[in-house]
């Protein structure tokens, strides 16, 4: 027997917030049959409203120490810098930088509530 990954969750002291942050970052969508509200506890986006999605639940603590787990995200268009530029107006800040003078590398950013994650190179990036 195996199990299926149904979604990721993150903790927010907001996530109703984090789930736009996110649904811009991804281009996810709510399901249809149960929209996002500021006033649930729980806020879910997926592929085409669709599993495995990011589900957002409120919680009264903020974040303390480094994630244990994080995504690696990667543009489907454009360059891994033109995305941190992007993710950086969205509200994203930039935590550690990775980039090479040679192309290679990653940058590590922050979500609004503080959620390390990785922009990579784009497909294109990596075929060069």
């Amino acid at each position: 027997m195996v199990s299926k990954l149904n979604q990721f969750t993150f903790d927010a002291r907001d996530g109703y917030e984090l789930a736009k942050f996110w649904k811009a970052v991804t281009g996810y969508t709510e399901h249809p049959d149960y929209p996002n509200k500021p006033e649930e506890e729980e806020n879910f986006i997926g592929p085409g409203g669709a599993h495995p999605g990011l589900l957002f639940i409120n919680v009264p603590e903020g974040k303390t120490v480094k994630n244990r787990l994080h995504l690696d995200i990667a543009p489907e268009h454009g360059t891994r810098d033109e995305e941190v530029e992007r993710l950086l107006a969205l509200g994203a800040t930039l935590y550690e930088d990775h980039r090479e003078p040679d192309g290679t590398g990653w940058v590590t950013m922050r979500d609004p509530e503080g959620n390390e994650f990785c922009v990579e190179r784009s497909d294109a990036e990596r075929g060069r």
